[in-house]
């Protein structure tokens, strides 16, 4: 269980002074469950992934798995507890090739095979053939990249996997296949999955939606409870809109 107590992040502001860019959150996100992150850009939603995922450091408040204080350990004693995380824009490693990267992520100790690490990146479209030795640099596009990024994060199949918006520069075809993919995951693992979009199909396979805006969590409710209500842009969601 994750769990964010009081959790404030601020940056300089021009001039002078700080702006809040979270304030004040307070949030526990359930084991076992599909969390989608909505609301407008700007929000924080982004943010708020990096803090939990120890990209950023916020200026007061804690953060909290399954029971230990993780506030101020590193993105790579997060990963070994169990956190995974794909940018909005994924890191090109030049000089590494794709299976290189799936193998890494899968840990060595698994051992995984080219066979199996095609197989990951079958699930997310890509022909292995053509990818699996690559390297991941500039000659990929951003939705390549992207791709490969959600094969590695399936490969680490680790306790809560963070998505920042996994659609941002996926084709419609790709983009139908990803659904399939995190339906998938959530069908067949115990683990838990956190995801920010603005995409109506990724909200309607979640367990439950949060809508933060101006660094707050404004409502949290369960996908049938909450869907209709963004989509409507009823009063107590206008600020989807």
């Amino acid at each position: 269980m994750l769990e964010l107590k009081d959790l404030c992040f601020q940056v300089p502001a021009d001039g002078a002074g700080t702006k809040e860019i979270i304030n004040n959150i307070n949030l526990t996100l359930k084991d076992h469950t599909f969390t989608a992150i909505t609301g407008p850009n700007g929000g924080g939603k982004s943010t708020l992934a990096k803090l939990i995922m120890g990209i950023e450091r916020p200026t007061s408040g804690h953060i909290v798995w399954n029971g230990t204080d993780i506030t101020e350990m590193s993105i790579t004693e997060r990963a070994n507890l169990g956190i995974s995380f794909a940018f909005q824009q994924p890191v090109r490693f030049k000089g590494i090739r794709v299976k290189d990267l799936i193998r890494l992520a899968a840990g060595n100790e698994k051992k995984i095979s080219t066979a199996s690490a095609c197989d990951f990146l079958s699930k997310v479209g890509l022909c292995a053939r053509d990818y699996i030795n690559r390297e991941v640099d500039a000659s990929l596009s951003g939705g390549e990249l992207k791709r490969i990024e959600i094969a590695t994060i399936i490969a680490r199949n680790t306790p809560l996997s963070v998505f920042d918006e996994p659609e941002a520069g996926i084709d419609l075809w790709s983009f139908n296949n990803l659904i399939k993919v995190f339906e998938e995951l959530h069908e067949t693992s115990e683990n838990s999955l956190v995801i920010i979009s603005h995409q109506e199909r990724i909200l309607n396979i979640a367990d439950e939606i949060v809508v933060i805006a101006n660094g707050s969590v404004k409502t949290v409710g369960k996908k049938d409870d909450l869907l209709p209500e963004l989509l409507n842009g009823t009063e107590s969601c206008k600020f989807y809109q």
